[in-house]
């Protein structure tokens, strides 16, 4: 069996993390502190907090841009559930916005639409790693004084215009989950140029604490603290940064071999009609989080549902990237999405398929996966 995804983690990993054991210093410190300098230097933002996923990454970066109940954040449908339910804590709407069809992004024609007096924040979800059209989006956001909030859970390392994902907008909320081009098991990032946003958000992650836990127990800090306002409890530990500081020194190698293991994908599927491979758009950097195919289901005598059942039979680990949150019970029931308020992403999910795509497989893993999913298509045409 060929796994959708395996983490490469290696002897480095393993020297970092056993070195903060033996410190003894596990929590938020030293660790952490340097693993955000590092992280912000390579994406060229001002600032960067260290938090234990990107769904507290985006909860924090709403609740440092005032979002508050009754607002309105305007969410693609084709995303994971993070990206919609932050907006639900703070009791505020999720609205949300169809895809476009090639690149599965928002779709920045319909955001304008969307937007009412109650609008407050816009969050464009760089969607398998390629970035969204962010000129368009920082334009109409400028001129409704909307909040750009990136969710660059995929993202890492991708460019716009030449551009680090996470110097663009406002805030950018990255991911360190298992599966992400490098992990820290669990754990996110944000990113940001504004110094009084970046203080919000740190102070928010420790419970709204005046001085967070490395400051109070260090030869530097002090056992006095204040309660500031009714924060959470998101950090992140050394323990996952030294994971972090050791796969960010690997970032630019793992990419790399993602990007390389794109293009033959591409290639081997290039005469196949059967099959839509994903493009990067022009003057973009792809991050290659994730390598999803669309099934031309009109010219297969089969689902994508059973696609994905003979692959799995053939030994060959894949999964869908989303089922959009317009069909989810809670979306339908509380807000009243349907299906046709969305029929791009309505019709999208019935033939996305994701297929591995990480820095551990071998050229002959991908070779491996291409000639089943020819095989497949030639089984099954119509």
């Amino acid at each position: 069996m060929l796994p959708f995804h395996v983490p490469d983690l290696g002897e480095e990993e393993i020297t970092e993390v056993v070195d903060v054991l033996r410190s003894g210093w596990l929590t938020t410190g030293p660790k952490a502190r340097d693993f955000e300098r590092e992280f912000a230097a390579m994406v060229g933002a001002r600032h960067a907090v260290a938090v234990n996923s990107c769904t507290a990454a985006l909860h924090l970066s709403l609740e440092a841009a005032g979002i508050r109940e009754g607002d309105e954040v305007l969410v693609p449908t084709m995303t994971f559930a993070a990206t919609a339910e932050v907006v639900a804590y703070l009791k505020a709407k999720p609205v949300l916005i169809d895809c476009d069809e090639h690149t599965l992004n928002l779709n920045c024609n319909l955001i304008e639409q969307a937007i009412t007096n109650k609008t407050k924040a816009i969050i464009p979800v760089h969607f398998a790693g390629q970035p969204c059209d962010m000129d368009p989006i920082l334009s109409i956001a400028n001129a409704y004084h909307l909040g750009v909030i990136e969710d660059a859970a995929h993202a890492l390392p991708a460019r716009y215009h030449g551009k680090m994902v996470g110097s663009i907008a406002k805030s950018s909320c990255f991911s360190f989950y298992a599966t992400k081009n490098i992990t820290t098991g669990e754990g996110g990032m944000i990113t940001t140029d504004d110094p009084e946003y970046a203080a919000r958000v740190r102070m928010m992650s420790l419970h709204g604490l005046s001085r967070d836990a490395w400051n109070r127990y260090s030869t530097e800090g002090s056992w006095y603290y204040e309660i500031l306002s009714p924060g959470f409890k998101y950090n992140l530990t050394d323990i996952a940064a030294a994971l972090g500081l050791a796969q960010l020194k690997k970032c630019d190698r793992f990419w790399k071999t993602r990007e390389r293991f794109a293009a033959l994908y591409s290639e081997g599927f290039s005469d196949i009609p059967e099959i839509r491979c994903p493009r990067a758009a022009a003057d973009i950097q792809h991050a290659w989080h994730l390598y999803v195919i669309q099934l031309e289901l009109d010219r297969l005598r089969i689902t994508r549902n059973e696609f994905i059942q003979r692959l799995q039979h053939a030994g060959i680990g894949c999964s869908v990237h989303f089922i959009p949150l317009h069909l989810h019970p809670y979306y339908r029931d509380t807000f009243g999405y349907r299906p046709d308020d969305f029929p791009m992403a309505s019709r999208v999910f019935q033939r996305v398929l994701s297929l591995p795509l990480y820095s551990r497989m071998t050229d002959e893993d991908v070779t491996r996966v291409v000639e089943i999913v020819r095989s497949l298509v030639k089984e099954n045409r119509r």
